[in-house]
């Protein structure tokens, strides 16, 4: 008796399909017909997922996963249709082959029944390729709803922070529409977009989504022209800027403050270098500095000479701990150069992190083997180096 496994995945804009009870039936029913184990351990969900990328559905990844390990833990994964399992034709192949070369284990459609034949290899490929146009022809229609929808004031998002959705519109929230028009005012006062978040935080208040708010989420708030009473949107996919339509809801803003923010928001990016994302450079102390206020890491600056929390400069610390780098480093190796009880290894070691026979990536896999955390406190500029048996706390 084969032992198999169930993939259901229903999602929101596909009405025609099946529950994920219906479709649980009728594979419990093809199974049962076929003598089929069906383990309710095998039987893996996604609900409201859409089918068009594999790596963003849990349920299907992890099936995939479970479907590696040896022994193999089933023999065939059942759908109620092949559009259940992909509707994309390159993450279908991918997967299904994987499957069936790899794992042995094979992909069964309960209601698209293919034979040995070697013609079920071009039905199997034109029910994929169908699934994969259905699926981007229906994107193309909502998309196109959506935006006939939005050029006449509709509304097609989430509503931002201050608003609330009733009957279709954003209503003013009565405890969060003030703090729009605060911000706005604080930030034309001069007040920074990190002190902003700072002070909000510190009153309990949250975003949107219940998150603590951070300087970029300041500036998202400042530079959104939906508190102006307008609506904004991408047309297009991979159009850079926004289209703009006229509202139906009330403004929290006047045009003229928005039009002054966004000119003092240019002048500071003109100030700023623009920021890049690199791969983080390697140096000794790296990920092991912690604040000595909210205990978060201290990371480089853009341009590397100095540590500053990580948490202060998204505005969720309310104490600086920017440090010179280089005054830091030498700090930590004179403590353990001066402390009698440093581990023996270590400090046959410290000749070495001076210098430039070894990586810094190397000098801080060294350093890690000893240290679980550096505190930096500002207050007094020490320092305190957490070993793994015990600290040690230095002097200024």
């Amino acid at each position: 008796m084969q032992t198999g496994a169930a993939y259901i995945r229903v999602s929101t804009e596909e009405q025609a399909e099946y529950s994920p009870d219906s479709q649980l039936g009728r594979i419990r029913e093809y199974a049962k017909a076929h003598q089929i184990l069906l383990p309710e351990k095998y039987i893996y969900l996604d609900e409201g997922i859409s089918g068009r990328h594999a790596r963003t559905r849990p349920a299907f990844m992890r099936m995939i996963s479970d479907a590696k390990e040896k022994p193999r833990p089933f023999d065939v994964i059942l759908l109620w249709k092949f559009s259940r399992f992909a509707r994309n034709r390159q993450d279908s192949i991918l997967y299904k082959s994987m499957l069936r070369k790899e794992c042995g284990i094979d992909v069964i459609s309960i209601t698209e029944q293919l034979s040995k034949d070697p013609t079920s290899i071009l039905i199997e490929a034109l029910l994929e390729a169908m699934d994969e146009y259905y699926s981007l022809n229906l994107a193309e229609e909502v998309r196109r709803g959506m935006n006939e929808k939005f050029s006449r004031g509709g509304v097609v998002s989430v509503p931002p922070f201050g608003y609330r959705m009733e009957d279709g519109r954003f209503i003013p929230d009565p405890e969060k529409a003030p703090l729009v028009a605060k911000i706005f005012r604080d930030y034309l006062s001069g007040v920074p977009s990190r002190q902003i978040a700072a002070a909000l935080n510190a009153a309990g208040i949250r975003t949107s989504r219940g998150n603590s708010f951070e300087s970029r989420s300041i500036d998202y708030i400042l530079s959104n022209p939906t508190y102006t009473g307008k609506l904004r949107r991408r047309i297009h996919p991979g159009q850079s800027e926004m289209t703009l339509a006229e509202g139906k809801h009330t403004p929290l803003v006047c045009e003229e403050d928005f039009r002054s923010v966004q000119q003092m928001l240019a002048a500071r990016r003109r100030r700023l270098p623009p920021y890049t994302r690199q791969t983080p450079a390697d140096f000794m102390l790296r990920g092991l500095v912690r604040c000595g206020n909210c205990g978060a890491t201290l990371t480089q600056s853009v341009k590397g000479k100095y540590l500053q929390c990580c948490r202060y400069a998204r505005g969720q610390c309310s104490v600086s701990h920017s440090v010179s780098l280089s005054w830091l480093t030498e700090k930590v190796l004179e403590q353990l150069e001066a402390d009698p009880s440093c581990p023996a290894p270590l400090k046959r070691s410290l000749p070495l992190l001076r210098s430039d026979k070894i990586s810094e990536s190397q000098k801080n896999e060294l350093l890690r083997s000893f240290l679980s955390q550096i505190t930096f406190h500002r207050p007094d500029n020490t320092i305190t180096l957490s070993f793994y048996n015990r600290d040690l706390r230095t002097g200024r």
